[in-house]
């Protein structure tokens, strides 16, 4: 199976990822491309940190989890860190399978799982000066128990 995991700064082309998965075999390429939102319409930044090292092996191991739960062809996870203003890409996960059930599912078993347990810490910065964490949301937590 073809695997890519990357956290970095850097912004990321999906359409490249997306070609990159366009293995033999694979009847069905799935991918969720998130950007940085901004509700309130007051958030001037999303600043990401992660514990390099820590971050790839749990990664590594959602990405054996989903292998072991679909036959994949292929699989992407991208997360970015750093500050990142509304509208920008910050992560992008993509499977490919010989059907395109099993990549949709994996594709968002992966961003459910990015979402609740990876271990990334966002801190949002207000236009006004103000930041806070970003706290766990219930509705996510929801998501991810649905593949428990």
């Amino acid at each position: 199976m073809r695997k890519k995991i990357l956290i970095a700064e850097a912004d990321f082309d999906p359409g490249a990822e997306l070609e990159a998965l366009n293995l033999p075999g694979a009847g069905g390429i799935a991918s969720f491309t998130g950007t940085v939102r901004n509700d309130t319409g007051n958030l001037a930044a999303l600043h990401l940190e992660h514990y390099p090292g820590m971050t790839e092996r749990a990664l590594e191991k959602i990405v054996a989890e989903a292998a072991s739960r679909w036959p994949l062809l292929g699989c992407t996870i991208i997360h970015r860190v750093g500050r990142l203003t509304p509208g920008q890409r910050i992560v992008f996960t993509a499977a490919a399978s010989a059907h395109r059930q099993a990549a949709l599912a994996a594709t968002g078993f992966l961003i459910d799982w990015l979402k609740t347990c990876a271990p990334f810490w966002k801190r949002e910065e207000f236009k006004d000066g103000a930041s806070q964490w970003v706290e766990a949301r219930e509705s996510d937590e929801e998501e991810t128990a649905k593949w428990k």
